[in-house]
């Protein structure tokens, strides 16, 4: 598959976070305090829960449910309860557009 225009990035409020499904896979795009973008796996590890209804801090987001945060740039969970990683998936940015190919995570 190739990359999908999902939203403009100024349609993304700073600290925002948005589930788009793509293909089938469900994806966390978020807008940080610095207005950086980026794209994670929305399904919390711990739970069957969408980390897109939790909390942008800083450059992590926490699930709303059990507390875990994730890196946004790896994915890995830097609290517990979840101890496995959610995928982290490229991201370009053209004209003003954020495109995502659910297809091409970043290996970190």
């Amino acid at each position: 598959m190739a990359s999908t225009r999902v939203f403009g990035v100024d349609d993304l409020a700073v600290n925002e976070a948005r589930k788009v499904v793509l293909d089938g896979v469900p994806i966390a795009v978020v807008k940080d305090a610095a207005g950086e973008i980026f794209a994670i796996g929305d399904t919390c590890t711990h739970g069957d829960i969408s980390l897109s209804e939790g909390f942008v801090e800083d450059d992590t987001l926490e699930c709303w449910a059990h507390g875990s945060k994730f890196s946004l740039t790896t994915g890995k969970p830097l609290t517990l309860p979840a101890y496995e990683p959610v995928p982290v998936y490229a991201i370009e940015i053209v004209d003003g557009g954020v495109f995502i190919d659910p297809a091409v995570t970043i290996a970190v």
